[in-house]
């Protein structure tokens, strides 16, 4: 009882976390230092069954040992530290805790960063430098790094002095993943950079085309694959189709592949040159040309469709003329069918009037060899301008008497003996008054 009074007798006078008390060396801790941790008693007093703790989580436990070494301090080593343990002050011993402590470790360096120049994609022939970035912490700034340089997993340079990749002249295998690592003289630390893809541009190299179709040679209807390819060049690579140097089609093949373009046969215009070209950020290169020729089926259909237009033209053109006839006929026939009066100019003024006939219809059945004719009278034209006169039967006549009867221009010369406006009727060769 007594025992225990003292105890905490004690415990009131120096404290309660007085017992134990937590170093850490060394106190400016970077990263690759060896982390100590050494867990002391008050005045040197025993301590057994000691535990570390970092961030409430445990560490480590030793029955004996007070002190606990991190070989190889990192970034993650930051943290709150403490430990506990039973001190032996007076037997028997009681569990104390110590205060905790806060550690914090330093970056010796940066992480490096890789950079190319001139660029990420040079090309082909030209230089290439690639640089490995980093800078040290001011208060280790008198330490050396090594640089050590990798592509696509292989070793370029090991372990040296100079931060930069030289490469005079590139080629297409230069092309890959390259990254760094950085590695201070005498220190254990080491750090990697990200990974940078270089891709080396080379110029494309000329196009094979390539022309599939059937042996015998296509025709109108069939299927013809043109297949165009360049065999190295950087990707993308943008493929172009012509006819006759006139552009079809463009392509664009990310990879570098090769590109087709399939169509069908429609006429002869199918037929020709047809050619290439492959383009990329370097160069660009045209294929040589390949004749594409129609079979003579081909040639047949096009001249049967060229036969069948002209048939088409020419039935065409036969109808436009047998309507224009028709209505040429129509006219023709309504201008015959007019009234006589219709058909007669008026007299002209100052000229002679001069008499014309027309049959009359006769009178009785007895009187079958008697004719009767009507009179009418028309103008003499002016002989400086004779004027055509159209007969009965639509036949031009410059005779102004043109329309009596031949009976009639036997017996009488002259039309201008008989009294106009009168009726008169031929009997045996005789004319005479009708009543």
């Amino acid at each position: 009882m007594l025992l225990w009074m003292v105890m905490l007798l004690v415990d009131s006078c120096i404290g309660k976390n007085a017992w134990l008390h937590l170093q850490v060396q060394p106190k400016s801790v970077f990263e690759g230092d060896t982390l100590t941790l050494q867990c002391q008693g008050w005045k040197h007093v025993r301590v057994s069954q000691v535990k570390f703790y970092k961030d409430g989580k445990f560490l480590d436990f030793s029955k004996t040992s007070k002190t606990l070494s991190i070989e190889m301090a990192t970034m993650k080593s930051s943290g709150q530290y403490k430990c506990t343990g039973e001190v032996m002050y007076i037997t028997p011993g009681f569990t104390q805790t110590s205060a905790t402590i806060m550690v914090q470790v330093q970056e010796l360096f940066q992480t490096p960063v890789l950079s190319a120049v001139p660029s990420l994609e040079p090309h082909e022939g030209s230089m290439l430098n690639v640089t490995c970035k980093t800078k040290l912490h001011p208060q280790r700034s008198s330490l050396k790094l090594l640089f050590s340089f990798y592509k696509d997993g292989s070793t370029l340079q090991d372990r040296c002095y100079n931060p930069e990749l030289y490469i005079p002249e590139v080629k297409e295998g230069d092309s890959g993943l390259y990254w760094c690592e950085v590695v201070p003289k005498g220190s254990r630390i080491q750090k990697q950079s990200s990974c940078l893809e270089i891709r080396v541009q080379t110029p494309v190299s000329r196009p094979l085309l390539t022309l599939q179709h059937r042996a015998a040679g296509p025709a109108v209807g069939d299927m013809v694959e043109l297949l165009c390819e360049s065999k190295s060049g950087s990707p993308p690579i943008l493929y172009s189709f012509y006819l006759d140097g006139k552009m079809l089609r463009n392509d664009l093949a990310p990879h570098g592949r090769a590109i087709s373009l399939l169509f069908r046969v429609k006429s002869e215009q199918d037929a020709g040159n047809y050619s290439c070209e492959a383009r990329n950020n370097v160069s660009r290169e045209r294929s040589e040309p390949k004749e594409l020729s129609l079979n003579g089926s081909q040639v047949s259909s096009t001249f049967t469709s060229y036969n069948w237009l002209v048939a088409w033209l020419l039935g065409s053109l036969l109808g436009v003329m047998f309507i224009a006839a028709a209505l040429l006929a129509y006219f023709r026939h309504w201008r015959k069918t007019e009234p006589l009066s219709a058909q007669n100019p008026p007299p002209a003024p100052g000229g002679e009037q001069c008499p014309l006939y027309d049959n009359a219809h006769h009178q009785q059945e007895k009187d079958e060899d008697v004719a009767y004719s009507v009179v009418y009278t028309i103008s003499k034209r002016n002989k400086e301008r004779p004027v055509e006169d159209f007969t009965s039967e639509g036949k031009v006549s410059r005779d102004p008497c043109s329309f009596l009867t031949p009976c009639l221009t036997s017996v009488y010369s002259s039309c201008s003996n008989f009294p106009i406006g009168h009726v008169y009727r031929l009997h045996r060769g005789e004319m005479s008054t009708a009543q």
